[in-house]
């Protein structure tokens, strides 16, 4: 018998070099995962812990109306600014027509939060007429106002404005030890204007109060410094930056730096009251979803064991540290977790899955085609091999939560958060984490004795069976595209047929406070509300009787029915504020919502045409638009609401539902390199067919936890679950049966017509058409190094 040669040394020692690298990496990783969770506590959201109530008034002024539109605009300035002072899913509505109610969950300082927010912040830049020493010898358009030291300064009209300010940052100057100053960049408009106002200034000598441009900020000189000796005359600063100097501390230069950047409120506002309230949840729904969190996340650990048995068991340890990471990450960052976003998070666990699904099946493939040695080389091959496309698919998630953080606002923006850490750190728990334990777990003694109990060493039940039949399934693709486009049609149908059920989120409603005689609990009151026919009223305790009840637009005959459902709980109720909100997600952010997503598809679609095709692109952005009209054409034909947990569940579905096209194309790519005479119809139905074990077991990871949701759960969460359940399920139907048949059409335009030989060339079982084919019958040999 001969005998297989013992890899060299020097292999052997590059081999353990490298594990010992990933191993202090992710040692690393992990010891500083455990110090941010012990010290850093995380944000939770309005719903999950409550906050701060501020209530504010727009108030007219001699040029402004405080009507609807100056505080619906006066919304989205404050939008700009809480975003500014680090607060993450708050909730800002107009209340009736003058009113703003600002709800922050988590805030430290509620003052200093309501004082930011009131100030009108009404930012100028005016040229600077020379010095004065009366407050009264302003001339016909003048002003006269102190400068920093007290001494008065005569200032023409303002040549800039608030509107011409582009950005703005607090910056410490190390190397000059000045301080904290403000960077303010300006629009291309405000900055020919700001080159032409310290062009004029510097045409003055120095030390002339004419050389100096004033900075106003609500009739408050706050900085005017002189124009640079080396600016020329007529030439100005240009480059559109400048920096505003002054005794500043960090926190007032932050302050100003976001009052700058925010913008000016139209009209100014005055703080009316100021409180606690408390969580939009009940203890039992936020009870309910913790369950359902655990006994998912449980299912999918035993079903990844089952199939993967020692493997399985060290990917579930991996993924557990995937755990720590992502909240690791998520308190560093200062995000805030809302019970949606901690489903997404359980979700994101079942998804990260994916990177170790795709490894194990490359490994099994490895083992099949008895070319690797041992159970430690084929895993390495799976990782190489698995690494291409679980970068691609990660780098488009990626993208799409770029775009989302810099595009938008509100609780997009932070699902663009949550996003990109969630796809991070799953690839450091797949790439390092789950590489290093698997790879340390082969090379013992005892598991190269018993190969099998790495779940690694055979190709499993549903490749076997693949394997066994070969059925051509791309034989008619442009069947399978008229089913899609059934599919389409039937649940598009129901937005025309139906409509959409859009929730308080987007349309507004009705905001009733009550002062009830004896304290109410808010989960009992969510539940007579829901029996007596208003299941998605917002119920918060704002007080020790006070109660807030927020709900859809109401008839007089459905408030009273509220009044007296509270009345009933409470021993009696009188009604303290009886007002219409305008949407919590206002016409503003819903259109940098859309302009992100839209730039989002777009930058992936260039992605994958770099990367692959522009026909996989093509075809990967086809089934994704495929799979996002269905879900809400299903939504629609259900009657559920449309509302921010439905704009979630949508963002999950379009941030995943790339991934198994990006797979399966992987696999296409991969075989064209190999098999160039192939049919290319032929070449997608064996990627399918290799690549279907992963696609299975992929899913099933993600339904475990959402039907864990879906049960258990209840109220908002169950919709939440249901919409992902149903992007799952179309995603898995999609990358197979829309994206496949789309890239077959597609590239036999480019192509033209196959020969009838060339396409029986690639049956199976000829030569190099399947490379993990195993011969029925024929035992598998593991060789120990």
């Amino acid at each position: 018998m001969k005998r297989s040669r013992p890899p060299s040394r020097p292999r052997t020692r590059s081999r353990s070099r490298s594990l010992n690298v990933r191993a202090l990496v992710a040692l690393a990783v992990m010891a500083a995962s455990v110090a941010i969770a012990l010290t850093l506590p995380i944000r939770l959201g309005l719903d999950l812990r409550g906050g701060t109530q501020i209530v504010l008034e727009t108030k007219s002024t001699e040029t402004t109306e405080a009507d609807r539109e100056a505080t619906d605009r006066t919304v989205e300035v404050l939008r700009g600014r809480i975003d500014a002072l680090g607060v993450a899913e708050p909730t800002i509505v107009r209340s009736g027509e003058n009113r703003v109610v600002v709800e922050l969950p988590g805030v430290q300082d509620p003052k200093q939060a309501a004082d930011v927010l009131g100030r009108t912040a009404q930012l100028t830049v005016h040229p600077v007429l020379g010095a004065t020493e009366n407050a009264a010898d302003a001339g016909d358009g003048e002003r006269v106002v102190p400068d920093e030291s007290g001494q008065y300064l005569r200032l023409a009209e303002a040549a800039l404005t608030g509107q011409d300010v582009k950005d703005a940052d607090a910056r410490f100057d190390q190397q000059s030890g000045a301080g904290w100053h403000v960077t303010v960049d300006f629009e291309d408009a405000g900055s020919d204007r700001w080159a032409r106002v310290t062009g004029e200034a510097a045409c003055h000598p120095a030390g002339d109060a004419q050389r100096r441009v004033a900075i106003v900020l609500d009739d408050k000189i706050i900085s005017s410094p002189q124009v640079d000796p080396s600016v020329t005359c007529g030439a100005g600063i240009t480059g559109g930056s400048t920096q505003i100097t002054g005794s500043f501390d960090d926190a007032e230069a932050r302050e100003l730096a976001l009052l700058v950047k925010g913008g000016a409120l139209p009209v100014p506002v005055e703080t009316i009251e100021q409180r606690t309230i408390g969580a939009t949840l009940g203890d039992e729904a936020i009870s309910a979803g913790a369950w359902a969190a655990v006994v998912g996340t449980a299912l999918t650990a035993l079903f990844i064991i089952v199939v993967y048995r020692l493997m399985g068991a060290l990917a579930t340890v991996a993924l557990l540290c995937y755990g720590l990471i992502s909240y690791a990450a998520l308190a560093a960052v200062g995000a805030t977790l809302t019970l949606p976003g901690l489903a997404g998070f359980v979700l994101a666990i079942g998804m990260a899955v994916d990177a170790n699904v795709l490894v194990f099946e490359r490994a099994r493939e490895e083992q099949a085609a008895r070319t690797r040695p041992s159970t430690r080389s084929a895993l390495t091959a799976g990782f190489r091999s698995a690494f291409s496309a679980i970068a691609d698919s990660n780098i488009t998630t990626l993208i799409a939560a770029a775009l989302l953080f810099f595009l938008a606002s509100g609780p997009v923006k932070g699902f663009g958060v949550t996003l990109g850490i969630g796809v991070l750190a799953s690839m450091v728990s797949a790439l390092v984490i789950t590489r290093v334990l698997a790879e340390f777990a082969a090379g013992r003694p005892a598991v190269l004795r018993r190969p099998r109990v790495t779940g690694i060493s055979s190709t499993g039940p549903v490749r076997d069976a693949l394997l066994r039949r070969d059925p051509f399934l791309m034989r008619r693709p442009r069947r399978w595209l008229a089913a899609s486009l059934v599919v389409l049609v039937v649940a598009g149908s129901g937005i025309l047929v139906r409509g959409l059920d859009f929730g308080i989120e987007f349309t507004g409603g009705r905001l009733v406070e009550y002062s009830t005689a004896t304290r109410v609990d808010p989960d009992r009151a969510r539940d007579a509300l829901a029996d007596a026919g208003f299941p998605r009223a917002v119920v918060q305790s704002s007080g020790d009787s006070d109660l807030t009840v927020r709900t859809e637009q109401l008839t007089d005959a459905e408030a009273a029915t509220v009044t007296r459902t509270v009345a009933d709980l409470g021993g009696g109720a009188e009604r303290v504020r009886d007002e219409l909100i305008g949407p919590s997600l206002g016409e503003e952010l819903r259109r940098d919502a859309l302009i992100a997503l839209g730039l989002a598809l777009a930058a992936q679609l260039a992605y994958l045409a770099a990367r692959f095709r522009l026909l996989f692109g093509t075809a990967a952005v086809g089934a994704l638009a495929h799979d996002v009209v269905v879900l809400v054409g299903v939504f629609a034909w259900l009657g559920k609401p449309v509302d921010g947990v439905f704009l979630a569940a949508l963002l999950t579905v379009i941030g995943y539902s790339v991934n198994d096209s990006v797979v399966l194309f992987d696999r296409v790519r991969e075989l064209l390199g190999r098999e160039r005479k192939t049919p290319f119809d032929r070449l997608t139905n064996d990627a399918i067919l290799q690549t279907l074990p992963r696609t299975v077991n992929t899913g099933m990871g993600a339904v475990l936890i959402l039907a864990s949701l879906a049960v258990l759960a209840d109220g908002s969460l169950t919709d939440f679950a249901l919409a992902l359940l149903i992007g799952v399920a179309v995603g898995t139907y999609s990358s197979v049966f829309t994206a496949s048949p789309l890239a077959i059409l597609l590239h036999g335009r480019d192509a033209g017509p196959r020969s009838a030989r060339s396409r029986r060339s690639g049956r199976s079982g000829e030569p190099g058409q399947h490379g993990t084919h195993v011969p029925a019958g024929r035992a598998e040999r593991q060789e120990v190094p």
